[in-house]
């Protein structure tokens, strides 16, 4: 299975913008720009959309462990958090905020251990550590 996106870029850095888009099309030619990157600009940034795939994949992972483990998931409401280095240019770390509704007789330290499973297990998780490959066509 591949799932597609496609980014246009057109400028400099800093007074360039471009066009994100998926290919469900839920992004579709979406603006990114510098501002929107790094000040306060009106459209998405790649960071931004990191984390909201990683909470999303995160609680679809949390929902399919804790049925691994025979229990019924409630509400799971997942914030994740991108620390971004800008003097390195580096993302430092990702940091998952979890609310999840009481679960009848679960306690704290089951669903926490079992909330640390399935952030190891999720698919984005382990993303953000594998080989990029890279192929280039030039002068289109």
């Amino acid at each position: 299975m591949k799932r597609i996106a496609k980014a246009h870029w057109n400028g400099t850095l800093q007074t360039g913008k471009g066009e994100i888009s998926t290919q469900s099309t839920v992004l579709n030619e979406t603006q990114y720009s510098y501002k929107t990157r790094f000040a306060d600009g009106i459209g998405t940034n790649p960071e931004e959309l990191i984390a909201a795939a990683h909470a999303g994949c995160f609680s679809m992972a949390l929902s399919a462990t804790l049925a691994h483990h025979g229990i019924s998931a409630g509400d799971i409401y997942t914030t994740a958090i991108v620390d971004l280095d800008m003097q390195a240019l580096s993302i430092t770390g990702i940091h998952l905020e979890l609310k999840a509704t009481l679960i009848e007789g679960v306690d704290e330290a089951t669903f926490t251990g079992i909330a640390e499973g399935a952030k190891t297990h999720c698919i984005i998780s382990k993303a953000l550590n594998v080989p990029i490959t890279l192929a280039v066509v030039y002068g289109v």
